[in-house]
């Protein structure tokens, strides 16, 4: 038997053949020989095409700050595994996490679980001893089918809806909304976060008869001035400071996540929501450095909709040069990325993921997909490192490098400036 972090990490990889096996058979079977019962006193699912990571750390932000204690349950990580459990505002250590792998696998006999599986198994496992008061849980694909689903949420929120994982959730707008939706309980509160949600989630939710609120019709957001905005719904409304998370789009997912614990009844007053929403943060998203007058970005952003986003973020900035250093796995629709980022990019930088397993790819292959975009004519690199230095080595102070593309990318780049002091 493994006896550290790292050797239950790479143990539990190798005990199912695929990386991704959708369903909930297996991991409900495990759940039920572990005697596991609900995580907390309250649980609120996080699903959603973009988004889902900032709300769950708006949520926990905002609960913690009124005094629940609250488990956060995320994926993937960056620097560390640790990262994918917290219990009352610290990432799980390495013993609690061995201590949960431990006791899955001693209650999964010859069930084969994914490496998702496991870690969501462990994760419930230490949040029911825990005692928590909340427990927010990020899907991992979908929802329907994924292993978080296997636990009945309170409220859920889907934060958006739009094309990415295509090879397990369908080729359109419809298909995924559908698989999304699963994530809703009957008459339990189903948060939406789009303006116009599609068909499949609103009949689903209808069907079921779960309480849909969607923003822009039961509760809105309204900007004040440039440090604050008002939550509002009937009969209630509220002036909150601008999120710590950058970026337009966070507006949305604070809102999402008011909305998630005002559906709850939770009897929380309007300084600790303004609190909680000034205090969220998590990594990788928008996250800012300095290095020699330039100004460095980092960010997970990896489909066409969160480019979007992050277009729009760049456009809310003071002008200046950028240059982006982009990688991503081969099942991205990378010309789409480019595209949304066009006209907010100066100059491009394209690297190879190589050592990203199977969804990997090296800069060459990556390049020929960007064939006649404005990223077409980029510089090459083999791998983040070497791309980061370059842009960092050309660019001049007061002008931007944007690292993003995935969460592997992210990763490297964090570790590349935390090398750099």
């Amino acid at each position: 038997m493994p006896n550290n972090l790292s050797d239950w990490l790479a143990h539990i990889e190798r005990q199912h053949p695929k990386s991704i096996d959708m369903g909930l058979d297996r991991v409900r079977a495990v759940a039920r020989r572990m005697g596991l019962k609900r995580p907390a006193k309250r649980v609120i699912t996080v699903g959603g095409t973009n988004g889902k990571g900032s709300s769950v750390a708006l949520v926990e932000a905002i609960a913690r700050a009124h005094g629940w204690k609250v488990g956060a349950y995320t994926s993937p990580h960056l620097l560390s595994y640790n990262e994918r459990v917290r219990i009352d505002g610290a990432d799980a250590d390495d013993a609690a996490l061995v201590a949960g792998f431990e006791a899955v696998e001693a209650a999964r006999g010859d069930t084969a679980l994914t490496y998702f599986e496991y870690g969501t198994l462990c994760a419930l496992w230490l949040f029911a001893r825990s005692k928590l008061d909340l427990a927010v849980l990020e899907v991992g694909l979908g929802g329907r089918l994924d292993a978080v689903n296997m636990v009945d949420a309170d409220a859920a929120i889907i934060t958006t809806v739009d094309l990415d994982h295509q090879d397990w959730l369908g080729n359109d707008i419809e298909a995924i909304g559908f698989e999304k939706a699963g994530i809703a309980r009957p008459f339990k509160p189903l948060i939406l976060g789009d303006d116009d949600p599609p068909a499949s989630v609103l009949r689903h939710a209808y069907a079921i008869g779960a309480q849909s609120w969607r923003i822009a019709n039961d509760f809105f957001v309204e900007r004040i001035d440039a440090d604050h905005w008002r939550w509002r719904e009937v009969g209630f409304s509220m002036s909150v400071p601008m999120p710590a998370l950058a970026a337009p789009v966070q507006l949305r997912n604070a809102a999402c996540a008011i909305a998630a614990l005002r559906a709850l009844g939770a009897r929380i007053d309007k300084r600790t929501y303004a609190e909680g929403v000034a205090s969220a943060q998590v990594a990788g998203r928008l996250q800012r450095f300095e290095h020699n007058g330039v100004e460095i970005v980092v960010d997970v952003g990896h489909n066409p909709q969160a480019a979007r986003a992050l277009a729009a973020w760049l456009r809310s900035q003071p002008q200046r040069r950028t240059q982006a250093v982009y990688a991503a796995l081969a099942d991205k629709d990378a010309s789409g990325v480019v595209a949304a980022l066009a006209d907010t990019v100066d100059g491009w930088h394209l690297a190879g993921l190589a050592e990203a397993g199977p969804r990997g790819q090296d800069v060459d292959a990556f390049a020929s997909r960007l064939a006649g975009t404005a990223a077409a004519a980029a510089i090459r690199h083999a791998d983040v490192q070497a791309a980061v230095q370059a842009a960092m080595a050309d660019a001049v102070p007061g002008e931007r490098v944007l690292v993003f593309g995935s969460f592997h990318t992210a990763a490297i780049a964090l570790q590349r400036l935390a090398a750099n002091g």
